[in-house]
């Protein structure tokens, strides 16, 4: 039996020595399968911080850097091999157009590559939805772009972010999201960044689509229930390299009693469009019809859409005789989806026919 020991007793410790680098390799391919996502930072709650724990509302948003963000979260290199750009540090209601612009070229630039399997965008939540929108409607991939915010910052007790940005990390790596559009995940749902919006401001289930999410992340992994109907991305006929600058498009909101200082303003300021943020189906003000009629024959695009809180569907010659007037109407989108359509549709054309189909079918 000894002579036995004696002679397999080389071979067990040739074994016992390859297993640690055979682990080592193993890992190494397992690591080699992980989808590798970028996450580019611009700030917002996601990045706040408050004074205390129980500071959930009261906070300084656009504060902790992508890097800390990414080690923040270590479950992340279980997912994917992650790494961070830091394109902005503001808080969202500072965003310009000339803001989206260079995040949207940042975004076209990094999908080009091979290495990049999806894209993760943290941003503050008071626009996260414009910019989702815009993103949506310019950028000419299939891979996975994803829109991340908190309501909450990191610093507060219960705070989402954490969580809001694993689900985001795992749907930008998930092969099952390309195709789908720019996305947005907050309180465990996937959102279109189309028909998403901000309805609520201090709950961490703020942001809804008056058409249903499109799936959940549970766990970090994604599970789908609808599809998008409208053009996006791979789909549009708009791409982000070839716009240089955004026309002025400002939003004038109807209420009662309201006069036509607003619409007067923002023509002098140089609009080329205004969205007429109108009560129920984008009613007019009779105070106020005159004066669009007036703005529309000097050459600015007039587009009623309701403020409605969720679900405003302003019907096209219903409330207004828009074939009339040559205004057009902006289907389902809130006005400020509508300014960011109507300032990506000024670039390609000034026909009132053409912006009308754009809006029926983005």
């Amino acid at each position: 039996m000894n002579n036995l020991l004696q002679a397999f007793a080389p071979a067990a410790l040739a074994l016992t020595l390859l297993l640690p680098h055979a682990a080592v390799a193993e890992e190494a391919k397992v690591q080699k399968k992980l989808a590798n996502v970028v996450i580019l930072a611009t700030g917002g709650t996601i990045a706040g911080a408050g004074a205390s724990a129980t500071n959930s509302a009261t906070y300084t948003a656009a504060k902790v850097p992508v890097d800390a963000l990414i080690a923040g979260v270590p479950q992340l290199k279980d997912i994917a091999n992650v790494r961070g750009e830091q394109v902005f540090q503001i808080a969202s209601e500072s965003f310009s157009n000339d803001d989206l612009l260079k995040l949207g070229k940042r975004v076209a630039k990094l999908a080009r590559q091979d290495d990049v399997d999806g894209i993760v965008i943290t941003h503050g939540t008071d626009t996260l939805e414009e910019t989702a929108f815009f993103l949506n409607l310019v950028e000419k991939t299939d891979k996975p772009i994803v829109v991340v915010g908190s309501m909450r910052p990191g610093t507060a007790m219960s705070a989402d972010g954490m969580l809001n940005l694993y689900d985001a990390v795992a749907v930008a790596g998930d092969p099952s999201a390309r195709g789908k559009g720019v996305l947005v995940t907050m309180n465990d749902e996937i959102l279109s960044g189309r028909d998403t919006g901000k309805a609520v401001n201090i709950r961490t289930e703020a942001f809804k689509s008056p058409w249903g999410a499109l799936g959940m992340v549970v766990e970090g992994k994604s599970y789908w229930f609808r599809l998008p109907a409208k053009r996006h991305t791979s789909g549009s006929e708009f791409d982000i390299e070839k716009i240089s600058a955004l026309p002025r498009v400002d939003i004038a909101y109807g209420y009662g009693n309201v006069d036509e200082t607003a619409y007067r303003a923002f023509a002098q300021s140089g609009a080329k469009a205004i969205i007429h943020a109108g009560t129920g189906n984008g009613s007019v003000s009779s105070r106020v019809v005159p004066v669009l009629q007036e703005l529309r024959k000097d050459g600015i695009q007039i587009i009623r859409s309701s403020h409605v809180n969720q679900g405003g569907f302003v019907l096209r010659n219903a409330e207004q005789p828009d074939d009339q007037y040559d205004w057009v109407v902006a289907h389902d989108l809130n006005p400020q989806k509508a300014r960011i359509l109507a300032s990506v549709a000024l670039t390609q054309t000034q026909d009132s026919k053409e912006l009308q189909r754009i809006f029926w079918e983005y």
